[in-house]
């Protein structure tokens, strides 16, 4: 018996040993991302075959609260890489001196508009997602709602109770709708404006998602959201129409970049080069319009053409004024 038990010790140490060199190839990433998580889901099923040496380690949350943690967190940085967040958000963190420049595989292949400026560039776009409305056409039904066509519309009386919106403190989407509004608008007129929609806000929400999902379930009529959830609901069978303002969607981009920690991780290096990748941007346009490398198809029920149906977005104006116009918006409308 002792003899026996001695040959399967020894047995299981060979066995170990054999696989250290396995164990050891693993390579720990850690990810920031406010990518929504069954798009996650499907992007990693292919980013895990791709690449069977990393040990990716996953914090996902929405835009304003994983920018938070983040910058929190500068002296003692926890992430290697971030993926997916809001180009806006990108520029403070490179203003903040919190990213390594880094241009990874494949670069040469990005459009001009998806990437920093500078070269090497901070940040890499991945894709584009644009404000819309999810319109309960059941619920519009029973209290006698009109279709809205416009983002003028949203604030007639009408609606009053109707409407919810995500807050653009803690959402990359709530954040791109108002930026944007006072984008086009101007200030004096934008903050007018706003003043009036709120009248009409029965909430506002942490996540950009939650309001079209309000609406899909009959919760809401109007969720003001983003495509991808619109589409999303009414392929599950919600009773939603997608409504993109007449004036002009506002946008932004998602975004990867290293951070100064990753800067140390080949691992994230390697990452980064499959995030931009043939392979990756077919699994991002199966949702968005407009992804970092021309070619790609459209989805169905999005437009060919997002240029006639968005309102430019001034990057470097959203990130900085970022911090004054979320302090005005609490002041005004905080609940």
């Amino acid at each position: 018996m002792l003899r026996a038990a001695v040959f399967t010790v020894g047995a299981v140490a060979l066995a170990a040993l054999a696989a250290g060199p396995a164990l050891a190839q693993k390579q720990t990433v850690v990810i920031y991302t406010a990518i929504e998580n069954e798009q996650i889901t499907d992007y990693m099923k292919a980013a895990n075959k791709t690449l069977p040496n990393l040990d990716v380690r996953m914090k996902r949350l929405s835009t304003g609260d994983i920018s938070a943690v983040f910058m929190a967190e500068k002296d003692n940085m926890q992430a290697d890489v971030i993926w997916g967040v809001a180009a806006t958000n990108m520029i403070v963190f490179k203003n903040a001196g919190l990213l390594e420049a880094y241009a990874p595989r494949g670069l040469e292949r990005a459009q001009p508009l998806f990437r920093d400026k500078a070269d090497p560039p901070s940040w890499v776009g991945i894709d584009i997602y644009m404000s819309a409305f999810c319109f309960n056409t059941e619920i519009a039904k029973k209290h006698a709602l009109p279709a809205p066509a416009s983002w003028a519309d949203l604030s007639k009386p009408v609606y009053k109770g109707h409407v919810v919106m995500p807050n653009p403190a803690s959402s990359g989407t709530g954040y791109l709708s108002v930026a944007s509004i006072l984008q086009r608008m101007g200030e004096p007129d934008g903050w007018k404006y706003l003043d009036a929609l709120n009248q009409n806000i029965a909430e506002y929400t942490k996540s950009g998602s939650k309001p079209c999902k309000d609406a899909a379930a009959g919760e809401r009529a109007i969720g003001v959201s983003f495509e991808y959830v619109a589409l999303e609901m009414k392929k599950k069978g919600a009773p939603v129409e997608m409504v993109l303002p007449k004036e002009g969607s506002g946008y932004e981009m998602e975004a990867n970049a290293l951070t100064k920690k990753g800067a140390k991780n080949p691992a994230a290096r390697q990452f980064l080069d499959w995030a931009i990748s043939d392979e990756a941007m077919g699994l991002y346009a199966k949702y968005f319009a407009a992804v970092g490398v021309a070619g790609f198809p459209v989805p169905e029920g999005l437009p060919k053409d997002i240029s006639k149906v968005v309102y430019p977005n001034d990057f470097d104006w959203s990130a900085k004024n970022r911090d004054r116009i979320l302090a005005e918006w609490q002041k005004r409308y905080a609940k």
